[in-house]
């Protein structure tokens, strides 16, 4: 598989997009850029792109123990071909769900990406707004849409919904590099609850709104 996609990280395991423990795939450069947006750092084209076989041998170790894979942004169909290359791989490597979040359109990508959808279970389309941004289940702003693309999508769906409030809705995690990141949709004051554990230690944060926190 020699198709090259521009990633801007890959983690395992992953509990707030999605129910379970799932591999989260962030493609790197957005064309949308919606106001409010916490994922600046995804918004500019990668500088480097990896193959998606040597992606997908990388994920290799995880996917016997993964529910199933969430792709984010960044835009994921501002690379189709790359992202219609590495669902083909993940449909041919593993048998969870795959759940694809979009800023573009529901009418949009039906019309443009047939065969990409295909490949989907569950999409969540839409570009964000932050004048909607009242609380969506795994959703940034209530205006996003959830389409369940096939019987299996359905059913993570209403796993995810059973799940509800119990549902993690942020991850924080560790990268390779040491820095610590969040992972998920916020939801009304997790973020100054968050401020306020890291300002305890010494340490702070900061989002596209800006710090948060105590001393870095």
């Amino acid at each position: 598989m020699s198709e090259r996609i521009g990633l801007n990280r890959v983690h395992f395991p992953v509990t707030a997009l999605g129910p379970g423990r799932r591999i989260g795939i962030w493609l790197q450069g957005c064309s949308i850029r919606c106001p409010g947006c916490m994922s600046l750092d995804t918004w500019a084209p990668a500088k480097k792109t990896e193959r998606i076989a040597d992606v997908l041998a990388r994920m290799s170790i995880w996917l016997p123990d993964a529910d199933g894979v969430t792709i984010s942004g960044g835009e994921p169909f501002d690379q189709p071909h790359a992202l219609h290359a590495l669902l083909s791989g993940l449909r041919t490597a593993q048998n969870g769900s795959i759940l694809v979040y979009s800023g573009y359109s529901l009418s949009t990508l039906t019309e443009r990406h047939p065969a990409t959808l295909a490949l989907i279970d569950v999409l969540i389309s839409e570009p964000f707004d932050a004048a909607c941004d009242e609380p969506a289940l795994l959703r940034g702003s209530s205006n996003q849409r959830v389409t369940c693309l096939t019987e299996r999508g359905a059913e993570t769906w209403r796993a995810a919904m059973a799940a509800g409030k119990q549902a993690q809705a942020i991850d924080l995690v560790s990268g390779e590099d040491g820095e610590l990141w969040l992972v998920g949709i916020p939801r009304p004051g997790d973020l100054d609850r968050i401020s306020r554990a890291l300002a305890r230690v010494g340490m702070s944060g900061k989002t596209s709104a800006g710090r948060f926190g105590g001393t870095s």
